[in-house]
């Protein structure tokens, strides 16, 4: 069983007050550089939020939000750091990256 790392906020938010684009191009970049796989992912309107009944989560996010899901919890970590007001959370699962949609 993975464990997952997301960083979760408004949709407008991510896609267009933050450089969220330009850091997970860089990242990417990075990755390829040094030959490691990616293991980060960007999705909108992920239904696993509402699966995990994170009731706190759910209460706090709009209907239209987007979230980073990632294995490296320093990767989350950083995010919540370097572009904050977003929340952060952890799930464990066999079948997430066999579900997501890209975006």
């Amino acid at each position: 069983m993975n464990k997952y790392y997301f960083v979760i906020a408004s949709k407008n938010f991510l896609m267009n007050e933050e450089p969220i684009e330009e850091i997970l191009r860089e990242r990417t970049s990075h990755y390829k550089n040094t030959r490691k796989d990616i293991d980060f992912w960007f999705i909108t309107n992920p239904n696993f939020i509402k699966s995990l009944q994170i009731n706190h989560i759910n209460k706090q996010v709009a209907e239209n939000y987007a979230a980073i899901v990632s294995l490296d919890e320093k990767f989350i970590q950083w995010l919540k750091l370097r572009i904050g007001f977003v929340i952060i959370g952890q799930f464990q699962s066999d079948y997430l990256l066999h579900n997501i949609k890209y975006m």
